[in-house]
């Protein structure tokens, strides 16, 4: 290239170069700072049922009907067994006759009371008299209090002989069949409820004292969303054999895809430790590269590899390694390598 040439071309990238603002001004940034976040423990836990119960006759019967079987879903008050009624319905017919003579022998004492006691106002008998009608009168009264009472535990009776889901829930075993005599106590049917669950985790004694002080935890679901637990119980005894403690985690009700057993990841919050938090936006992806624009004091740009952990919040992300606190970070990745793209050009014409 001839010399008048060449010169003309410097004086152009030159010319161009100082109409050009400086990266720092054209681009948005925030600092990276440094801030107080939780310190989190991770530990495995295992799903279980808060209603988790075997149901048991208490009545005397034979099994005529069993309408659920193993997995079946449950609905709460729906009729799971059903057993012979006889003797409970002739109990209850007893009861209820013997309601009607208490009543029958209470209206007489009390017919019985109050002749006595006219006749004694106008001093036609004796005290002992009245005395023995008002002895009456109550007795009669106690009976039909009885009757009452007999009368509403064979109506107790009656309701045992259908027997109902105390929750809504799925059947995990079936105790008995058609045609079985069952007794007080005898077990018919075991369920557990999924509409509310826990977590069971075993914990390290060292991490026992900061987990009652916070009281603060959450678990992983299924799909990837971690959710904070209602309640946490602290069992407070260890396990002589490992020397853990067994703490529950309450989750709120009706969560899908969750079921007893399964192994999920639990979080607990046991004081703060200072992170490096950049904005989620100032991140750039590029392949397998994880990385951001940092702009110096003088405006130049650089595209540094960083190594990142877990969101805080909805707009900042934890920095592990690759920036440092008070370095400058460009909000709009793709305009900076724009501008980075500009500034090598620059450079590499400023060279020639």
């Amino acid at each position: 290239m001839k010399a008048p040439v060449r010169s003309l071309l410097l004086f152009c990238c030159l010319t161009l170069s100082s109409w050009l603002p400086a990266a720092d001004s054209e681009l948005a940034t925030e600092v990276v700072r440094n801030v107080l976040i939780p310190r989190v423990f991770r530990l495995d836990g295992v799903v279980e049922a808060i209603n988790r119960s075997t149901i048991s006759a208490q009545t005397s019967g034979q099994v005529e009907a069993v309408y659920y079987d193993v997995d079946d879903v449950v609905e709460k008050g729906a009729l799971l067994v059903k057993l012979k009624d006889t003797e409970q319905r002739a109990a209850l017919r007893r009861a209820e006759a013997d309601l009607r003579a208490a009543q029958a022998v209470l209206k007489d004492a009390e017919a019985s009371y109050r002749r006595i006691k006219d006749l004694y106002d106008r001093k036609l008998v004796a005290k002992s008299e009245l005395d023995k009608a008002q002895a009456n009168l109550k007795t009669a009264r106690a009976k039909l209090d009885s009757a009452r009472a007999a009368l509403a535990q064979a109506k107790e009776q009656l309701s045992y002989t259908r027997v109902t889901a105390p929750y809504t829930g799925i059947v995990t075993e079936r105790h008995v069949q058609v045609g079985e005599v069952a007794h007080p106590g005898t077990p018919l049917m075991s369920g557990i409820s999924l509409e509310q669950l826990r977590v069971s985790v075993d914990v390290p004694q060292s991490l026992i004292l900061p987990i009652r002080q916070k009281r603060k935890a959450g678990v992983e679901l299924p799909d990837g969303r971690w959710i904070q637990a209602k309640k946490i119980t602290v069992f407070p005894f260890a396990d002589p054999a490992s020397n853990t403690f067994k703490v529950r985690l309450d989750l709120p009700p009706r969560l899908e895809n969750l079921f007893p057993g399964m192994l999920v990841k639990s979080a607990f919050e046991t004081g703060r430790m200072p992170a490096l938090v950049i904005p989620t936006q100032a991140v750039a992806y590029r392949s397998e590269v994880t990385a951001v624009y940092v702009i110096d004091e003088e405006g130049r740009i650089s595209f540094r590899h960083v190594r990142l952990g877990g969101l805080l919040g909805d707009e900042h992300i934890i920095v592990l390694a690759g920036l440092q606190e008070g370095e400058k970070v460009a909000l709009d990745p793709v305009a900076a390598g724009v501008a980075l793209k500009r500034q090598r050009a620059q450079g590499a014409q400023d060279h020639e």
